[in-house]
């Protein structure tokens, strides 16, 4: 089988092919086609995929261009993990919601509606390529905003382009773990958006074991959402929340903390990716190696300021594991390809799931995984106090998807004005202006 990468020359690449050098399955991925707009970055990846294939036998072939259209073709599953505007524009993006005294986070609040109206016209073009060139294959998005990408792909591509993010397997699997349970044969009652979702169950053996987890406060505290939410918070919720729900639940906080820091979470990547693509241009620079210091760098670096705004203190090194957002791909392809029926959570449309949202509503709830796709795990209504934020957020979303087609300036303002992080019009009316100055791809907001 064949996989096609867009996004290729992107820095987490070599964890997904990992992944794929450990399947010994049959039917499995032979050929990699990586794609990028920057040669520079391609090679440079490439480079860490062939030490990390060194002495593997019959490892998956990788295959480079910058050619969309000769990556697409004859692909089976396509998976999208692009970057509009690179981490340049998530530094920006950052620093112009900031000067206004809003949260920039690239997928919560004005960061996530100024990245999303700049990616959605380049994942609606991908998609109608895949459907032209690729009709047959499965789109796997990674692309942020995961939630409102895979929604704007689905108007194009339907049921065949499902989302993933490694963020609610994380939290399952650290729960499972304080709990003293196997996560792969747990099951989680966990409902929402992409990066906007609660964990309200945990069924082992049959019995919900989250009852226990939230009466016992040292327990409660023993993995990272427990401290950095606090065991009264999570007490009074009765659930456990997505990491990223603490912008929502300590928004003043946390701003403060990133106005506060030497550097936004943005910069720091884009410094610290800058660095590792120019040291590998340096023919002798150990490619692998060098990779791997980089990313435990950047993992013990995750949410630093949400950490420092909760005093969390540092990653446990418990916390340091992350979701596997690769192996939920792969178990994705297997389930898909070769009919092997497994239960995931994952970003796909709402179906009457979630009853406050409409049919076409991309949702991040478990599924069902067959060859025919994913199928929505139909689940207890939300309470109110989620079903309300839900909503909104959703409500925004469409108003992003609604200035990405027409083009209109005031839908993009009503964008970043309906947002609950955003707290004026004439905020968000600034912020536009903002973000129209700094980003050219924003041209077509008239």
């Amino acid at each position: 089988m064949r996989l096609t990468i867009l996004g290729g020359g992107g820095f987490r690449l070599p964890l997904v092919y990992g992944a794929l050098l450990g399947d010994r399955a049959d039917g499995r991925i032979n050929r990699v086609v990586l794609h990028d707009l920057d040669a520079r970055r391609l090679g440079a990846i490439a480079r860490v995929l062939a030490d990390q294939a060194a002495g593997v036998p019959d490892a998956p072939e990788v295959v480079v261009t910058t050619d969309l259209d000769e990556a697409l073709r004859g692909a089976d599953f396509i998976f999208s993990a692009i970057r509009v505007g690179g981490l340049e524009g998530r530094a920006a993006d950052e620093r112009i919601a900031l000067a206004e005294g809003v949260l920039g986070q690239e997928t919560v609040g004005a960061g996530g509606i100024a990245y999303g109206l700049r990616t959605v016209p380049v994942a609606v073009d991908l998609a109608r390529r895949v459907a032209r060139l690729a009709p047959d294959a499965w789109v796997i998005n990674f692309t942020n905003p995961a939630g409102l990408v895979t929604e704007a792909m689905s108007r194009e591509l339907g049921d065949r382009v499902i989302g993933i993010c490694d963020s609610p397997v994380g939290l399952g699997r650290r729960v499972a773990h304080a709990l003293g349970a196997d996560p792969d044969t747990a099951w989680f009652d966990y409902a929402g958006l992409n990066h906007l979702g609660w964990l309200r169950g945990v069924r082992v053996r049959g019995r919900d074991e989250l009852p226990r987890l939230l009466a016992d406060r040292e327990l409660l505290t023993s993995f990272e959402e427990g401290r950095l939410f606090g065991a009264d918070w999570l007490q009074s919720l009765g659930a456990i929340p997505n990491e990223y729900l603490h912008y929502y639940y300590f928004n003043r906080e946390t701003v403060r903390a990133y106005q506060e820091a030497e550097q936004t979470r943005g910069t720091f990547l884009y410094e610290q990716q800058a660095r590792f693509y120019a040291a590998m241009e340096r023919p002798d620079t150990p490619a692998l190696r060098t990779w791997d210091r980089t990313r435990a760098e950047r993992e013990a670096t995750y949410m630093a300021h949400n950490r420092e705004a909760a005093g969390a203190g540092e990653r446990a090194a418990a916390d340091l594991e992350s979701g596997g957002y690769e192996q939920v791909a792969l178990a994705l392809m297997r389930a898909i390809a070769h009919h092997r029926r497994t239960t995931l959570i994952l970003n796909v449309r709402n179906r009457g799931t979630l009853s406050a949202l409409d049919a076409d509503a991309v949702v991040e709830v478990p599924c069902f995984v067959d060859a025919n796709g994913a199928h929505p795990v139909t689940v207890a209504p939300l309470p109110d106090h989620a079903t309300g934020l839900v909503c909104a957020v959703k409500a925004v979303e469409r108003e992003v998807l609604a200035a990405a087609e027409s083009g209109s300036r005031a839908r993009a303002v009503a964008a970043f004005a309906l947002h609950p992080l955003v707290d004026s019009v004439a905020v968000a009316r600034r912020l536009v202006e903002g973000y129209t100055a700094a980003h050219r791809t924003l041209g077509y907001l008239r």
